[in-house]
């Protein structure tokens, strides 16, 4: 049976570099084509707020692809911001809320952080409640050798069915 669709996107890194280059862009293509039709949730600790990340978004677009105004209105209207250590537990209890609030429960959380930081996230996720139903996206190489990434398949699996585990590179 085919799990029903995602109603959120949850990215961490949301003031990094990749959402910057890449998951901004992304969602204005998405919008202007009818298919952002759920929250996008951004996660980093920055000491920002929504207005600030959707900003960030606007120079983005911007920068890489160019602004279309009416497909940036309606990812503007999707975008909220959470800010937050990735370990610390209050993160993800106002991830939760956020979540609560936008009527999601079945995220996809799209991991645009370091590869070191993975297994805090998901061990908060799956702490939280954050990660039923979910799905997680892994963005990265997936470990340094054979032995790391069974490790960290090992933590993936702890919270994340493999149905429901993503593993991208976007330079390969």
């Amino acid at each position: 049976m085919a799990k029903a669709p995602s109603d959120a996107l949850v990215f961490f890194g949301a003031t990094g570099d990749l959402a910057y280059k890449k998951i901004f862009p992304a969602l204005q293509s998405m919008a202007r084509r009818g298919d952002l039709t759920f929250p996008v949730i951004g996660v980093a600790k920055s000491g920002w707020n929504t207005e600030q990340l959707i900003e960030r978004a606007r120079a983005s677009v911007t920068a890489y692809g160019g602004l279309k105004e009416e497909a940036f209105k309606i990812l503007a209207s999707k975008l909220r911001y959470v800010d937050g250590d990735y370990a610390d537990p209050a993160t993800f209890t106002l991830l939760k809320s956020v979540l609560d609030q936008e009527g999601a429960s079945r995220p996809t959380h799209y991991l645009a952080i370091p590869p070191s930081l993975f297994p805090s996230v998901i061990q908060r996720l799956a702490e939280s409640g954050c990660h039923n139903k979910g799905r997680v996206v892994v963005e990265k190489p997936f470990g340094r050798d054979l032995a790391s990434a069974r490790a960290l398949n090992e933590v993936v699996h702890s919270a994340f069915d493999e149905s429901s585990i993503f593993r991208i590179d976007h330079y390969l």
